[in-house]
Formats: structure tokens, C-alpha cells, sequence
């Protein structure tokens, strides 16, 4: 069997379940939703202090929305092991590579069309309602953080695959990877002075393509990469688990 039908049924059942449609419906609207509130409301207050970012705050959704990114990789990875569906899943597709290749790049493309689509929509409607202060459509730090946007959140969702693929379940992945996105980054930021450590996180890495001057130790494309070696890790691991597991 080759890559390319297993992909396709991969894609057809991610798109046939409500439940994984719903997430990807919530990401959508739960980023954009925030983001053009944060703009709205948070820009007259943020101009002139020293803090003010236009870019970073017409994603200030994403904040939340990585948290939904998280949940989508991990449904999606952890479904086939309920009700031993991965029993199923392995008679019709022997070769444990090629299905969990498929499973990934389903994921990944859902999630990256998604964010791009988030991540543009953010920027573009944001400007107007953060007013003067705003960058222009010519500032490639806008567009940078568009497509930093749909990269980040993929990023996520793929860690969050490897991660449910190793525990084989979406509750216990959520349990993991939530503490550290909305918990132990905000703990390391405030015990280490500026952040270093913090600023090695996935969560915290991968927005550093969402600020205009990212003044830290990472910049936006090696804060990305960080961000990438994590999710490396957890589908190298998630394939360990997966190849050596028996069923």
C-alpha cells in the first residue's frame, strides 16, 4: 500500500467527524474572537508605553487558541485508540509508518489552513480597530506573523499528536500540555529575571514570530525552530511507543 490512499482515508475520516470539524471551528473563532476584543480594547490603553506591540496584540487571541491547537492533535491522534479502533486502523494499514505519516500530515495541513486563515483575518481586520499605531500593509513584520501564526499553532497540534500517539489518550495529553502552555511558562517568567528559560518553551518560542522586535534571546524564525524541536521530540517519541506497542 502506498502513501497516498492511506492519506486520503485519513483525510476523509478527520473531515467526516463533527467533533474534530467543531474543534477546528472553535480554534477559528475562539483566536479571531480574542484577537480583534484584545485589539479593540487593550490598543488605546497599550499606545505609548514601552510595551506596546500592534503586531503582537492582533494576536492576542492565540494565547487561548495554541490551548484548542492542543486539543485538536491530540483528538485526533488519540481517537483510534478508543473502543480498540487501533486494532482496526493496523488491519487495514500494516505498515505503522506510513499510517502515522498520514495521521500527521492530516493533522498538520487542517491545522496550518486553519491558522493561516486565522492568522490573516487577525492582522488585516485588527489594524483598523488598533488606529493609529497600526503597521502598514507593507510591513513584512505583518505578514511574517501571519504565516507565524498558522506555523505556531500547527507546531502545537502536531506535539500535542505525538504526545496523545505515546499516551493514547486525548485526556491525559491535555493534562500534560496544558500545565506547561498556561502554567509553568508563567512560573519560569517570573523566576528567572528576563525569561531565558521561559523563552525555551513551545508555547512562548513559537510567538516570538508574533512580535514586531523580539528583544529575548530567540528571534522569530529560531523561536519557531525551537518550538519545532519540540514537537520533533514528541512524534519521535509518539513512533517509539507506536512501533513497539502491541495490540
Amino acid at each position: 500500500m502506498t502513501f497516498t490512499p492511506v492519506l486520503r482515508s485519513e483525510w476523509i475520516k478527520a473531515r467526516s467527524l463533527p467533533s474534530l470539524n467543531g474543534i477546528l471551528a472553535l480554534l477559528f473563532a475562539v483566536t479571531v474572537g480574542l484577537s480583534l476584543l484584545g485589539s479593540a480594547t487593550l490598543a488605546h490603553e497599550a499606545k505609548g508605553t514601552a510595551d506596546f506591540d500592534p503586531v503582537l496584540l492582533s494576536f492576542f487571541g492565540i494565547n487561548f487558541g495554541q490551548v484548542i491547537a492542543i486539543a485538536f492533535g491530540a483528538a485526533c491522534a488519540a481517537g483510534p485508540y478508543r473502543d480498540n479502533g487501533m486494532r482496526v486502523w493496523l488491519a487495514a494499514v500494516p505498515r505503522r509508518g506510513l499510517l502515522y505519516s498520514a495521521n500527521l500530515t492530516v493533522i498538520g495541513a487542517l491545522t496550518f489552513g486553519i491558522g493561516l486563515v486565522t492568522g490573516a483575518i487577525c492582522f488585516l481586520v485588527g489594524r483598523p480597530l488598533i488606529g493609529d499605531g497600526a503597521i502598514g500593509l507593507d510591513d513584512p513584520f505583518g505578514w511574517r506573523a501571519m504565516l507565524g501564526c498558522a506555523v505556531h499553532l500547527t507546531l502545537m497540534a502536531l506535539m500535542a499528536a505525538g504526545v496523545a500517539t505515546l499516551l493514547r489518550s486525548s485526556a491525559a495529553t491535555m493534562g500534560v500540555l496544558i500545565p506547561l502552555v498556561l502554567m509553568l511558562s508563567f512560573v519560569l517568567g517570573d523566576v528567572t529575571r528576563g525569561g531565558s528559560v521561559a523563552e525555551f518553551l513551545p508555547d512562548r518560542a513559537g510567538r516570538q514570530a508574533l512580535v514586531s522586535g523580539p528583544t529575548g534571546v530567540l528571534g522569530p524564525w529560531t523561536g519557531l525552530a525551537v518550538t519545532a524541536c519540540w514537537a520533533a521530540a514528541a512524534i519521535g517519541v509518539g513512533w517509539m511507543a507506536l512501533r513497539r506497542r502491541d495490540f
